[in-house]
């Protein structure tokens, strides 16, 4: 057992507990009951050990590094009201694609952040080397959902810290292969971009203001991602096309690999420069708690899949995954929708999603040998 997990080790695969737990259960049932004890004892010890090496890093595999804002949020439905929950771009994706991998953190909180956000992603794959925490308040946001719970008006934002915010890539994070620009000021996404080079896949958020206030900084930064995430609105404002399709034509004509048009409650649309075309399902909500984050916790959950899945020869990842991506995030994002903040993905487990994974392939397939019958 030691050999087999010391070559789990080497090849870089030992990525959660699950693993251990294959190593050391793998000829469990010809053991005594004594024997399992002593097992599962150790088991306890050892993965206290092994979370901790991947914790930090030491694991030598796939993690994902995201860069984008961590706030206190105060967010009102038409049925109820919570305030100074933890909110932000970084926090839903951190939070998200932890459930999967590593995940190296780059984002700036004040003094006054509470503490208990913190001790919740020290104890999951999340490493906060990357953490600025600076005198002074965190990042603050209010918003106010419509009835439809698809609109939203922003009530205040207060940046705090975050004002003189500039990302600092640690040297250990530099050799993450995943990469998430998260909504951010395209400036700061571009000193990001001149830090880290060697990603295999680069994913890019953005959002209306970037679109009508900084648009020339926001074009450079597309031009050298290969992943771009946009709702059907946004790339109506960014091409001026009328027509969705003519949109992501124009925005792959300009080096992308991949357009990801999120439609909310609708699921999500991929298209890709070599005319792959996919339409992946929402999963169906009796109750919408909060959709805030979801496109975060859906580009989370994207990353988060990837990164436990070989890349190609060419360090590319084969379109089958790149869809399995898409189906993850939507199925990431459809938990956020259940409750305020995190907190559904504080509890949530692959298991989860794996029912929920199942459910959408029944309720999306068909059968393909359709022909027409004479009567």
């Amino acid at each position: 057992m030691r050999r087999l997990y010391n070559t789990f080790l080497a090849v870089g695969r030992v990525r959660s507990t699950s693993c251990l737990a294959f190593c050391l259960t793998a000829r469990q049932e010809t053991r005594s009951q004594a024997e399992r004890i002593r097992i599962a004892q150790r088991r306890f010890q050892l993965s206290k050990i092994i979370y901790i090496y991947i914790l930090k890093g030491g694991d030598g595999g796939v993690s994902i590094l995201v860069v984008g804002s961590v706030a206190l949020d105060t967010v009102e439905t038409p049925f109820t009201k919570v305030e100074e929950t933890l909110g932000g771009a970084a926090s839903y994706f951190t939070t998200a694609a932890s459930l999967y991998n590593q995940v190296n953190l780059v984002a700036i909180v004040g003094s006054d952040f509470p503490r208990e956000h913190l001790d919740f992603w020290r104890n999951r794959p999340v490493n906060l080397v990357g953490l600025q925490i600076k005198e002074g308040r965190t990042f603050r946001w209010k918003a106010r959902y419509h009835m439809d719970m698809n609109a939203r008006d922003t009530l205040d934002t207060q940046l705090g810290v975050y004002a003189g915010f500039h990302p600092i890539i640690p040297d250990k994070y530099r050799s993450s292969k995943l990469l998430f620009l998260a909504n951010i000021q395209p400036e700061l996404q571009m000193e990001v971009l001149e830090q880290v080079s060697n990603a295999n896949l680069t994913v890019l958020d953005t959002m209306e203001l970037w679109i009508m206030t900084t648009r020339p900084q926001l074009t450079e930064v597309i031009k050298r991602v290969d992943v771009l995430l946009m709702s059907e609105e946004e790339i109506r404002q960014y091409t001026n096309r009328l027509s969705i399709v003519a949109g992501v034509h124009q925005l792959l004509d300009m080096g992308l690999q991949y357009v990801v048009v999120k439609q909310g409650s609708y699921g999500a649309l991929l298209f890709g420069a070599d005319g792959t075309f996919f339409s992946a399902p929402t999963y169906p909500l009796e109750e919408v708690i909060d959709p805030t984050g979801a496109g975060d916790a859906f580009a989370g959950g994207l990353l988060g899949y990837l990164s436990k899945v070989e890349p190609q020869q060419d360090g590319h990842y084969a379109i089958d995954e790149i869809k399995c991506g898409v189906v993850h995030g939507n199925i990431i994002g459809s938990y956020v929708c259940e409750d305020f903040s995190i907190d559904r993905l504080r509890t949530l487990t692959m298991d989860d999603v794996a029912t929920r994974y199942r459910r959408l392939v029944e309720y999306s397939h068909f059968d393909p040998n359709w022909r027409s019958r004479r009567a």
